[in-house]
Formats: C-alpha cells, sequence, structure tokens
C-alpha cells in the first residue's frame, strides 16, 4: 500500500535539500512505498515589494547565518551529501517561478514525471549552482526529464497558475507552517532536516 507523507519546502532552502537526502534515506529502509506530497513555501514572502520581486534584506545578522553554514556543513557530513556545493549561496537566486514550474508539473503530469523534475531543481541549485530562478534554466531542466520546455516557460508567464501558488503559499501559513522543511503525517509534524528515525516516527508512530 502506498503512503503519503506532506512535504512543505523552497528550493533554494538548504535545509529542505538536505531534509530531502534524510527523507529518501528513510523512504528506502520501507517496504511499503511513501509517496511525498509536495506543497510549496515562500521563504522569501517578506522580503518581496508589491510587483513580487526580492527587494529587501532578510533581516537576519552575521551571526544568523554563521549558525546556519555551521548546521548546514554538520548535516552535510551527516548525511553523506558530499556532492552538495556547500560554498554556493542561494541568497540571489529568487525560486518562485521554479515552484510555479513545479507546482504545475505535479498538477498536469504523473508523480513520477513530478518527482524527476523536483529532484532535477534541487540538483541543479545544489549540486550543479544552475540559477533555478531563469526561466531559461528551468526549461532546460524540464527538458532534461521529458517535461515540454514550452509549457514550463508558460506556466511561469500564466497570472492565474502564480495566483494559485500564492494561495498555497497562504495556506500552507494559515496551517500553521512557519519555516521549511516541514514534513506532516496525519496531524503530526516535523520541522527541519530532521533525521531518518525521526521521520519514521512520524509516519509509524515508533
Amino acid at each position: 500500500m502506498t503512503e503519503t507523507i506532506t512535504v512543505f519546502s523552497d528550493y533554494v532552502c538548504p535545509f529542505c535539500y538536505l531534509g530531502r537526502r534524510s527523507l529518501a534515506e528513510y523512504q528506502e529502509s520501507r517496504e511499503d512505498p511513501l509517496e511525498i506530497d509536495w506543497h510549496p513555501f515562500d521563504l522569501r514572502s517578506n522580503q518581496r515589494d508589491d510587483e513580487g520581486e526580492v527587494v529587501r534584506e532578510s533581516g537576519h545578522d552575521d551571526d544568523y547565518y554563521e549558525q546556519a553554514r555551521e548546521n548546514v556543513e554538520r548535516l552535510r557530513e551527516e548525511y553523506d551529501a558530499d556532492e552538495m556545493a556547500s560554498s554556493f549561496a542561494s541568497d540571489d537566486v529568487d525560486s518562485l517561478d521554479a515552484q510555479i514550474a513545479s507546482y504545475y508539473v505535479k498538477e498536469h503530469d504523473d508523480y513520477e514525471t513530478w518527482l524527476d523534475f523536483d529532484r532535477a531543481l534541487f540538483t541543479a541549485l545544489w549540486e550543479e549552482e544552475r540559477d533555478i530562478g531563469d526561466v531559461d534554466v528551468l526549461a532546460e531542466i524540464a527538458d532534461e526529464v521529458g517535461v515540454d520546455p514550452d509549457e514550463v516557460r508558460d506556466a511561469v508567464t500564466d497570472e492565474d497558475l502564480r495566483e494559485t501558488v500564492h494561495a498555497k503559499f497562504q495556506e500552507a501559513h494559515q496551517q500553521g507552517v512557519t519555516g521549511v522543511p516541514t514534513f506532516a503525517y496525519e496531524g503530526y509534524a516535523a520541522r527541519g532536516a530532521v533525521p531518518p528515525e525521526q521521520l519514521r516516527r512520524l509516519v509509524e508512530g515508533e
């Protein structure tokens, strides 16, 4: 029987990349499949202007970023994520179009196709240091995993779809999601790049 775990995440979040590594490890340890029900989340929502562009600093000080870098490095080693480009900062990458494209693929293609696209977005940003905020890069990634690149180009310019994704951001906040990654299962949640054992307890209650 296939079960589903809900995952709130943003592609520019290094802990989301690492959290998915942890989730993959847990998934591999299971006898039954565990699919991902992905929900978009905008880490930069409070930094955008009325046009949706990221224009403001995050408000965090240097100590915050230093602590975050240390945590990323620790988890990078813990989850054997050697291919993660630890020197690459995603601060200049806006993931909004990538999330719109991913949501489009999730709604219009089968699960495995979406999962390939989703993984490719994480890989492109965190391993290959490609700018997933660039629509040309998104089209290339789509083509690499068998998604029509023109459909992805059209998706990111579709205002109705953009509004739908913004509504999903609001829904996440209304559900009490304040940071990512957040893993949710049957009314319970775990936040952060938690280890596989914690994900097992979340899903299996053990």
